[in-house]
Order: C-alpha cells, then sequence, then structure tokens
C-alpha cells in the first residue's frame, strides 16, 4: 500500500488517518504541530511520540519535502531559493528581509499560462498546477533555510504562476498557513495576487476573505493591459475593476494595485490621471514598481523622478500611494524574474547587467 502523504491532508484528513491506524484523536493534534509548528522532516523527530506509533506512521505514512537545488543571494539581502519538486519540475521562492518584516514570495504554480510581456516566468509556458502542501512547503523549506536570520512575517503569492488559476490549492495552503495549531501567520500579512481573473476573484473573497488581495493593473487602457496582460482581453478594465469595487474588503483594510511603471509607456502623467478616476470609490492603496528587466523584452525602467512624480500626482488627488523597492534584481528575484532552471535543470544566476539593466 502506498504510504499516505501527511502534508497532502487538511485537519479532517488526518484526523481520519489517524483513526483508521487506531489512534487516538489527540494524535492528530500532536502530528499535526509536529509537522506544521515544528517543522519535523520525519517520524523520528517526533520524541513525544510512542516508538510502536512511530514505527507505524513510518510504514504507513510519509512527510516528503522539496529539494534545494540551488539558494542565490542578493547584495541587498535577498535571497532565491530552487526548488526541485517530486516529479522533477523547479520552482523559485523568494526570502525578503526588511527592517520590520521579512517576507516570503512563494509559487503557486511551475510555469504560468498567462504569458504577461514583461514577465519572464510565462516565457516556458505552464507546467503544471502545485498541490496545497507544495505550496505550504515552501514556507517550511524556507523557514528550515533561513534559521539564522529573522523569523518570516508576511508571505505574498506573487512567485511562479497565477494564484487564482489554482485556487482549490491556494486555499488549502491558507488555511495551513494560517492555523494557530501550526504555522500560525496572521491572515492580515497574507497576500493574494491575481493578474485579474474576475471570477476566481469573487470566490477567493467567499473562501478566504481575511488574506489581502493584489492586483495586478499594469495600465490605464485596455489597448496598453492588452498587450501587457493578455488576459485583459477576457476580462478588460471595466469588468476587473467592478469586481474590485465588489469584493468583501474585510474593516480597515484595502485592495493593493501593484502597477509596474515602464518608462515611455504608462508612466505620462495622462497614466496617473486615468488611474486615479479607474480607483475612485475603491478602497485601496497603489504599490508603484519600476519594471525589472528580462532578456529579450525591449522594455526599460524609468528614470527615479518619473516613479516619484508618478506618486505625487496620485497623492495629489487623495490616492494612497506608496514605492516599492525591486529587491533581489541582481540576481533575478525581482517581480517578473522569476523562471525557475534554465533547459539543464540548473539555477539562473544570470547577472543582472546581461540582461540589460
Amino acid at each position: 500500500m502506498e504510504p499516505v502523504n501527511l502534508k497532502a491532508l487538511d485537519r479532517a484528513g488526518l484526523a481520519a488517518f489517524v483513526a483508521r491506524i487506531g489512534e487516538r484523536p489527540y494524535r492528530a493534534h500532536q502530528l499535526y504541530r509536529w509537522v506544521y509548528a515544528r517543522g519535523a522532516e520525519g517520524f523520528a523527530a517526533m520524541t513525544d511520540v510512542s516508538a510502536a506509533t512511530r514505527r507505524t506512521l513510518a510504514a504507513r505514512a510519509s512527510l516528503p519535502t522539496i529539494s534545494l537545488v540551488a539558494q542565490t543571494d542578493s547584495v541587498d539581502g535577498a535571497r532565491k531559493f530552487l526548488f526541485r519538486l517530486g516529479d522533477g519540475e523547479t520552482i523559485e521562492s523568494v526570502w525578503i528581509p526588511e527592517p520590520r518584516r521579512v517576507t516570503l514570495c512563494v509559487s503557486t504554480q511551475a510555469g504560468c499560462a498567462l504569458n504577461c510581456s514583461f514577465c519572464l516566468t510565462g516565457r516556458g509556458g505552464l507546467k503544471r498546477n502545485l498541490a496545497a502542501w507544495e505550496i505550504v512547503e515552501q514556507y517550511l523549506a524556507a523557514r528550515r533555510l533561513t534559521a539564522d536570520g529573522p523569523p518570516i512575517t508576511n508571505l505574498v503569492m506573487m512567485g511562479m504562476g497565477e494564484p487564482l488559476a489554482n485556487l482549490d490549492a491556494v486555499v488549502g495552503a491558507i488555511e495551513h498557513l494560517v492555523d494557530g495549531d501550526g504555522i500560525h501567520l496572521a491572515p492580515r500579512r497574507l497576500t493574494v495576487s491575481t493578474a485579474g481573473i474576475v471570477p476566481k476573484m469573487a470566490e477567493l473573497g467567499r473562501r478566504a476573505p481575511y488574506v489581502n488581495l493584489a492586483i495586478s493593473l499594469g495600465a490605464t487602457t485596455d489597448a496598453l493591459r492588452d498587450e501587457l496582460i493578455p488576459i485583459n482581453r477576457r476580462w478588460p478594465l471595466e469588468t476587473l475593476l467592478a469586481a474590485c469595487r465588489d469584493y468583501p474588503v474585510p474593516p480597515r483594510r484595502r485592495i493593493l494595485f501593484e502597477y509596474m511603471l515602464i518608462r515611455g509607456l504608462n508612466d505620462t502623467p495622462a497614466d496617473a490621471k486615468r488611474l486615479v478616476k479607474m480607483v475612485h470609490g475603491i478602497r485601496c492603496k497603489v504599490n508603484l514598481m519600476s519594471y525589472n528587466p528580462i532578456p529579450g523584452v525591449p522594455y526599460e525602467r524609468p528614470e527615479e523622478e518619473a516613479v516619484h512624480a508618478f506618486k505625487k500626482r496620485l497623492e495629489a488627488s487623495g490616492v494612497a500611494a506608496f514605492v516599492r523597492r525591486s529587491r533581489g534584481r541582481d540576481i533575478l528575484a525581482a517581480c517578473g524574474q522569476l523562471r525557475a532552471a534554465d533547459a539543464d535543470g540548473g539555477a539562473d544566476t544570470t547577472p543582472l547587467a546581461a540582461v540589460g539593466a
């Protein structure tokens, strides 16, 4: 009989497994704490579980993990992890320390089907969705690998893939990430980002309304957004913004609009004016990011002066705006730069200078 992957079970599934092997109900809680709160990598580590039970678990269950292929450290302190999954596919996660928080950016798919023109991930297409346990395992692995640094306080699903295209697994992962008996991340410190899959936005709002929602906006006209984020042809800006107005934003929270500024393309005063009009009436804030160069794409980063001028125009009209500094650009770990592995399966350590920054 194939061993049961305990990490693939939710709380109810774990309780059912414990009953099947003849253990008392409290054992499910005990196992859950060992896996998620303490990060046990094997049953032998579970020292308060009887030896007989540990032998049964070793015969009937498994605790798989994802394997580290490579770690690349940025000059700014960020760390990029290249992980290999059980079937050989690879994904990337990024650990980002800041003075008042430590953010982990995780992937929800191996590859991506959206093919946004400013993003490296979609160049290789979608390989497959990640299982919920593989999303959570990025946190558990990163926690082990950064034990020498400050603890992870925030988690963003902004890595490889479109989270809402894998919503069941994302919601399953969220349930483990916020569970008070295990990882216990504060829901307000967990953010799910989407390029705008409108029907799934409403579903996320029903199933996990306590997490933050981020929208990759990128443009203020449908013509440009069609080029940058092709799913806009299916759910154009008017439809997307209507969904944002209907979204059940928790009290004292705001939708986050991520707006990547590209020199001469979407960073003009006219764009700022349209953006103000677009978000009117939505409880939100706008994160401004500068485009991060990727190989083979002619877009350019805007000048710092243009970024701050854009921000001032938004603020002058009453829109909360912030400039998000790119982290890990020198190791291709910044937004839009993740691509997992080269064709030979090795880590991507291309220096930023080689891609035209």
